[in-house]
């Protein structure tokens, strides 16, 4: 498919990334590849990196934004839209802005979902016209979590998680406690003390919390004590849980003031967030 005319977009209009919660995270198996089999059940918050896009006629893709540590070229923001351009076979190129909120190395899937707003967006500015279904696919190649953001609905997860249900659970409003720590995924999943044959659970056991857990956990505040001592922390004024592979730590609470009341409390070193969780995306409103 080739696509000649540009939509009409201005780069001051800005598409959400949004952050994903992991509600809980099992390892069932591991696959010959070396993709661990998940079950997890992901939920959106409302907070997120933001990303601008300007249509051009050539076919550069040009990222207009730093981001440290992060070369251009291995940029999932940059991979997603090359990756798009080929598959599609469009003539059209972009300059891209991102504005990153998101902590980097923390669970809460920003590089998974810039690339997946970067997929939706393009695809409509672009023309097109791919489906939800072959986005998701697309997105898969840059990394399993990046369906979800294509799904844009809370949902339970399996496989390397791209086979999903969709569910409602409550949106509650969320403390997210951000360790000053960039945790390696790589390092956590080839970990020799992580458990990788957890008892398979139905989503219905989502609800009951009793054997609803995290499985790096222990794998991670071992090998990062500031995730160990913000998790210790937390748990103080709720269920604490790490969402992912880390760094990051949440616990839910009825209301916007509650959630303020505890973060005044925390230490400063820590960066925290206090949102609202979401069922619906907001890159799935627009």
């Amino acid at each position: 498919m080739t696509t000649q005319t540009p939509a009409n977009e201005p780069l001051n209009f800005s598409w959400p990334a949004p952050a994903k919660l992991n509600l809980f995270l099992h390892i069932t198996g591991r696959r010959d590849d070396g993709y661990h089999l998940l079950q997890t059940a992901f939920q959106f918050v409302d907070y997120g990196d933001q990303l601008q896009f300007e249509v051009t006629n050539d076919a550069s893709i040009t990222r207009i934004s730093e981001l440290n540590g992060v070369a251009c070229d291995d940029d999932l923001v940059v991979k997603a839209a090359k990756l798009l351009q080929k598959y599609t076979r469009s003539e059209l190129g972009c300059n891209i802005q991102l504005d990153k909120r998101l902590p980097m190395g923390g669970g809460l899937g920003g590089g998974s979902s810039d690339a997946a707003t970067t997929l939706v967006a393009l695809n409509k500015l672009w023309q097109t016209q791919l489906n939800q279904q072959e986005l998701a696919q697309l997105g898969l190649q840059l990394g399993a979590d990046v369906p979800i953001f294509i799904f844009g609905q809370s949902a339970w997860a399996e496989g390397i998680g791209e086979k999903l249900t969709p569910i409602t659970v409550d949106e509650p409003w969320y403390l997210i406690i951000s360790p000053p720590v960039h945790v390696d995924t790589g390092k956590i999943f080839s970990s020799s003390q992580l458990t990788r044959d957890q008892h398979p659970i139905r989503i219905r056991d989502l609800w009951d919390g009793e054997h609803v857990t995290n499985v790096c956990e222990p794998v991670v505040t071992a090998l990062y004590p500031e995730v160990g001592e913000a998790l210790k922390w937390l748990s103080q004024f709720g269920k604490a849980r790490m969402t992912g592979t880390g760094a990051c730590i949440f616990a839910a609470f009825d209301t916007q003031s509650a959630a303020h009341e505890v973060a005044n409390q925390a230490p400063a070193k820590w960066r925290l967030i206090v949102t609202k969780g979401r069922n619906k995306s907001p890159l799935s409103e627009l």
